[in-house]
């Protein structure tokens, strides 16, 4: 489990391909003295179990299941990802519940300054929108984010100056891709909805504003 608040800039030292699979090793300035094998490192948003490690680097092997869900299949060697390891139970909760589990590829469509911050926007998929909410949590590249605006499956974020000096925003351009993942509670709160038929292999959501609203959850 993750906040999404980024204590690291890493680099992409080494991608190797492994039977199909992915071997990587990120270069870390993270203090990783308390961290052990088997734990979980988030990875530009995607949870990483540590397979190796050294006093500024970690390994670590990713299935084709990652890496058909995430951006990671077009990561290079050199380049700035976001890292974060799992929080602890005395730890600040200052983002967010943050699973590491992506949920879709989105598109950032506009980047500009916005007096001190920087104004984007990202284009998520349709099939993802249902779960964004206005002035909800959203997850891009790791990165604990509040949607200030949303246009359909487009979503607005600013973000101040210090998340852009510690974090990967700066390689954030019009036509980049970006690991999103949506507020758990929101898949939670729709399987609750769907009450019996969550046990049917064909059921579907058919949650929509018209439906929460005749149930009572938007006024």
């Amino acid at each position: 489990m993750f906040t999404g608040i980024i204590e690291s800039l890493g680099k992409v030292e080494s991608i190797q391909n492994v039977g199909g699979d992915v071997r990587l090793r990120i270069q870390t300035d993270l203090d990783m003295s308390d961290v052990h094998l088997g734990d979980s490192i988030a990875t530009n948003g995607i949870c990483l179990t540590v397979t190796d490690f050294g006093s500024n680097w970690y390994a670590a092997d990713v299935s084709r299941e990652s890496l058909n869900r995430t951006t990671l299949e077009h990561w290079k060697a050199g380049q700035a990802v976001n890292v974060e390891k799992a929080m602890l139970p005395t730890t600040r909760f200052g983002g967010h519940i943050v699973s590491g589990h992506v949920d879709a590829v989105g598109e950032i469509t506009q980047v500009r300054s916005d007096a001190r911050s920087i104004y984007f926007e990202v284009t998520a998929p349709k099939e993802i929108a249902r779960y964004l909410a206005e002035k909800g949590s959203v997850t891009v590249d790791g990165i604990s984010l509040t949607i200030n605006h949303l246009r359909g499956n487009v979503l607005s974020l600013n973000l101040i100056p210090h998340t852009a000096e510690r974090t990967n925003i700066g390689t954030w351009k019009a036509g980049a891709k970006v690991n999103l993942e949506v507020d758990v509670l929101a898949r939670y709160i729709e399987r609750l909805l769907l009450g019996d038929k969550a046990a049917e292999t064909t059921a579907q959501s058919k949650i929509s504003l018209d439906f929460l609203a005749e149930n009572g959850f938007l006024k």
